[in-house]
Parts: C-alpha cells; sequence; structure tokens
C-alpha cells in the first residue's frame, strides 16, 4: 500500500514544487479526510488543490517578509487514511502520524475537514504540552454534538478545551457569524477566550486590525500556539468552494494582514481546511488558501533565518 500511494503521489503536485519531505526543518502535509461534513462534501480534494493553486507562486519570495519556503519545505504528500472507518479509527491514524511528523519538523497540514484538528492537537499537545489557539473560522465548532453526532467538524473546538489540549483563557476566534445558540456562539468567550467576530471586523483593514493584533499578542504571550484557518472564514465571495459557506466574511486581505502581523507569536503548527474545490470557482478558493499557507510558512522561516 505505501508503495502504491507513493507512486501515485510521485505523479501529483508538491507545494511550491518543493522537493519530498526528508530532513527539512518545515513540512507539509495532506490530510485528505471528509468523513465528518455536516453538509457539502469533498474537502478531502483540497490538498491537491491547493498544492496546485501553489505553483503560480512562481519562486515564492514573499513581497513582506522577503523570504521563501524552498530549501526549507519538504512536501509529505497525503496521509494514508482509512477513509471509510468510524471517525474514531481515522482520528487515531491521523494522531499517529502527525506526531510522527512533528517530532521531527514544523509542520502545516492541508485537510480535509475540520474535524482533523483534533487529533493534530493531541499530537501537538503530546509534543508541546497546553496549548495557545488562533482559530480562524465562520463557525464556532463548539457544539456539544452536532445534528445528533456525537463528534464532528463542529464539536472539534469543545473537545480539545474539554480535554484540556489547549488553553481557553489563551483560544482566540476570528471570524465567526454563523447562526446558532448562544451557549455555543459565546463558549470560547465564556470560558475566558476572545472571540473576535466577522460583524466587529468588518471595514477594518491594515492599521484598523492593530487594536485586534495587539490583544491577541497580548493575550497569547510566547506560549506555543496552534493556528487553525477554516478557508470558510473568507466571505464566499473570496471563497466559494468550501463545503457550508456563510455570507459576510472576511477579505482575502484582512487574514493576510493577520496572518502576517501574528507570525511575531510562537507557533508550533498550522492546518488550513474546508477546501472544496468541487464548489470553486477560477479556483479563487484553493488560491487563497494556498496563498495563506505560503505566507504563514513564509513568517515562521523570517523569524528562523534573522
Amino acid at each position: 500500500m505505501t508503495a502504491i500511494r507513493f507512486a501515485y503521489a510521485a505523479q501529483t503536485s508538491r507545494f511550491l514544487a518543493a522537493p519530498e519531505l526528508a530532513a527539512q526543518p518545515f513540512a507539509l502535509v495532506g490530510v485528505p479526510f471528509d468523513g465528518a461534513v455536516t453538509n457539502r462534501p469533498g474537502a478531502r480534494f483540497g490538498p491537491q488543490a491547493i498544492r496546485s493553486a501553489s505553483l503560480m507562486l512562481c519562486d515564492g519570495i514573499h513581497p513582506y517578509f522577503n523570504v521563501t519556503p524552498l530549501g526549507f519545505l519538504g512536501d509529505g504528500y497525503d496521509m494514508a487514511l482509512p477513509n471509510a472507518s468510524p471517525l474514531v479509527e481515522v482520528r487515531q491514524q491521523i494522531q499517529a502520524q502527525a506526531a510522527a511528523l512533528m517530532g521531527q519538523h514544523h509542520c502545516v497540514f492541508l485537510g480535509g475537514d475540520h474535524s482533523v484538528t483534533l487529533p493534530l492537537l493531541r499530537a501537538a499537545h503530546a509534543q508541546f504540552g497546553p496549548l495557545a489557539l488562533v482559530h480562524f473560522d465562520a463557525h464556532c465548532d463548539t457544539w456539544v454534538d452536532h445534528f445528533g453526532e456525537p463528534s464532528g467538524h463542529g464539536t472539534w473546538t469543545y473537545e480539545v478545551i474539554q480535554e484540556g489540549l489547549v488553553s481557553p483563557q489563551h483560544t482566540v476566534q476570528i471570524g465567526l457569524r454563523s447562526s446558532g445558540e448562544r451557549a455555543a456562539r459565546e463558549y470560547v468567550q465564556d470560558q475566558g477566550g476572545l472571540i473576535f467576530d466577522a460583524r466587529s471586523l468588518r471595514g477594518r483593514d491594515g492599521a484598523g486590525l492593530a487594536p485586534v493584533v495587539a490583544q491577541i499578542r497580548e493575550r497569547i504571550g510566547n506560549r506555543p500556539c496552534y493556528l487553525t484557518l477554516d478557508i470558510d472564514c473568507l466571505d464566499p465571495a473570496f471563497a466559494p468552494g468550501t463545503g457550508t459557506p456563510e455570507p459576510g466574511g472576511m477579505t482575502s486581505s484582512q487574514v493576510l494582514t493577520l496572518l502576517e502581523e501574528l507570525s511575531t507569536l510562537n507557533m508550533v503548527g498550522m492546518d488550513c481546511v474546508e477546501v472544496a474545490p468541487a464548489y470553486d470557482h477560477a479556483e479563487l478558493t484553493s488560491t487563497a488558501a494556498a496563498s495563506f499557507v505560503w505566507t504563514y510558512l513564509c513568517g515562521q522561516i523570517a523569524k528562523r533565518v534573522g
């Protein structure tokens, strides 16, 4: 199975045409699972769409950080996952593979639906201890169940707080705007965290986001921090290719500004999830995702090279 998987992977795109993963300090790996979606499926095809879109970034030199991931990044292709198995078994596979990778690399994972973030955070917690969390999303993902299912892509934030994987006081949610009962919508804030919903961000960009950045930096400090970015944090005008689009979202420039300014945090890993290319138009969604991942990588590499 492994030989077959890598024979197939060799024929697919690699992020920025980076070499295969070996001893590079940064690793990019796909998590092609969408068995926990509640609306439109297809995010299992997100990793390859993001990789393909990244090829337009040419030499990959970032105009703000003035570095490129090339020379630092290896592409580990997609995890081999039992997509037809129960969610608990899939998550065990994700956690085991992520743990092995995190022990050797600074990892960026491409989803997949947002349920994959729970096992990724379990692996990160084992490596780094209790984490801070920066969570871009249209949805709070703090429901105690999701349409009768005990766990899924809408419950993982509640679960990681309940499991003690992240510190609730160091959890920040950005871009929330979906419908939902108050107990879920405000759960992170009720636990002592910060929420910047989409309404509070309307009309704010560039210097207008400086107070948001300052609050997040002050709250998180130097605690090891994991960043998870659900592409539906963007307005559907910028990201139509996702399973649960929500009008009234963030702009691409807002997200890029926040990624650039928050690069100073003690980041230990990132995922970008919920890109569903079947619903995309002109690769808008996968291009945005590739740009966000590239910006995150360049921000971390810029710190590394001084």
